[in-house]
């Protein structure tokens, strides 16, 4: 597959600094296919409360991109921290 060429040439470039840290392409990766689940969630709740699709899906867009950018650098904090690994 396309995508897993990618990030293996990805991968290879960037090597772990121990062997229970991952790669930053790993958390891109976490951090879009949690957001896409997360953000259908918000559209079909904002579309039960409103009864508007075009509300709903303005709502799922904005939450789309910020809560994409605050994941990243939450799991990027997380991944410094030894506890637990």
């Amino acid at each position: 597959m396309f995508l897993d060429k990618v990030l293996h040439q990805y991968n290879r470039q960037e090597p772990r600094k121990s062997p229970t840290s991952e790669v930053r392409s790993r958390s891109i990766l976490k951090t879009v296919s949690w957001r896409i689940l997360g953000t259908l969630d918000t559209i079909v709740i904002a579309w039960l409360v409103s009864g508007n699709t075009t509300i709903a899906f303005s709502i799922g867009f904005i939450e789309l991109l910020t809560k994409m950018l605050l994941y990243y650098f939450h799991e990027r904090v997380w991944n410094t921290i030894p506890w637990g690994k």
